[in-house]
């Protein structure tokens, strides 16, 4: 689908070189960025990886990031998901403010409102898809019984409910993500957060991974943010971002 700047809720402000006003409220937004700036070191080693950005992301919504390497996108998603915190600007995630919040309050964030899916997969080899699938749930103390069920039926959402038993090892490097997908949902996320999810896979599975995220999020009115360079999942999103050296830059 096309990228959208300032064409109605929700929507992406391209703050480019010159400072750019807030961005506009949308119905049942999710995310709210606001004005964001990250930099690494000092002086003329300093890098900007993200300038004065400013976009919302509302529920039931994909959204892709796209943007050369070094272009900003995982500094962006680290800084949405509470795993960085800006040097100025606010982020705002299911009514947190992330700049407030202490690191207990961060880390209630990161378990139960913000799901997480990497291109390494991130799995724990010896444990099997359902017992990785399972980690968040116990974590927060679901009891086994209510643990098991919702194990079973995330497999079942993902396609691999046959797999259950199956060590990483012994599952495909799409399969894989199938598994990383379902236990990044194990808590009922508001916000899935994806970097590059399919650059270790075929193109043919990739966009498979790619459909399959964007009928979860279409179907249980979550909110994605999903880095990638593929053109081809970037047609997949509801809207893309795009980001050129830190900044939000408008449409071509």
């Amino acid at each position: 689908m096309s990228e959208q700047q300032q064409s109605g809720p929700p929507v992406a402000t391209a703050a480019g070189v010159a400072a750019a006003p807030g961005p506009t409220a949308t119905v049942d937004e999710v995310v709210r960025v606001d004005r964001v700036s990250r930099t690494f070191g000092r002086g003329e080693r300093a890098v900007h990886a993200v300038r004065d950005v400013s976009f919302v992301a509302g529920r039931g919504e994909l959204v892709a990031v796209r943007g050369r390497s070094g272009a900003g996108k995982t500094t962006l998603l680290n800084l949405v998901g509470g795993l960085d915190r800006p040097d100025s600007g606010q982020v705002r995630v299911a009514g947190h403010d992330l700049g407030a919040a202490g690191e207990r309050e961060l880390l209630r964030l990161r378990r139960g409102t913000v799901g997480f899916v990497f291109q390494t997969f991130g799995l724990i080899p010896i444990l099997s898809a359902a017992e990785n699938v399972g980690v968040p749930l116990r974590l927060a103390k679901v009891p086994a019984a209510e643990r098991e069920e919702r194990v079973a039926v995330l497999l079942e959402l993902v396609g691999l409910g046959g797999h259950a038993a199956q060590r990483p090892y012994e599952l495909s490097g799409g399969q894989q993500q199938r598994v990383a997908l379902a236990r990044a949902l194990a808590n009922e996320p508001d916000l899935l957060i994806a970097d590059e999810p399919t650059g270790q896979l075929d193109s043919e599975t990739g966009r498979s991974i790619m459909d399959l995220l964007r009928a979860v999020v279409h179907a249980r009115g979550m909110t994605a943010l999903v880095a990638t360079h593929d053109p081809a999942l970037i047609d997949l999103a509801d809207r893309t971002l795009t980001l050129r050296d830190g900044h939000l830059v408008p449409a071509p």
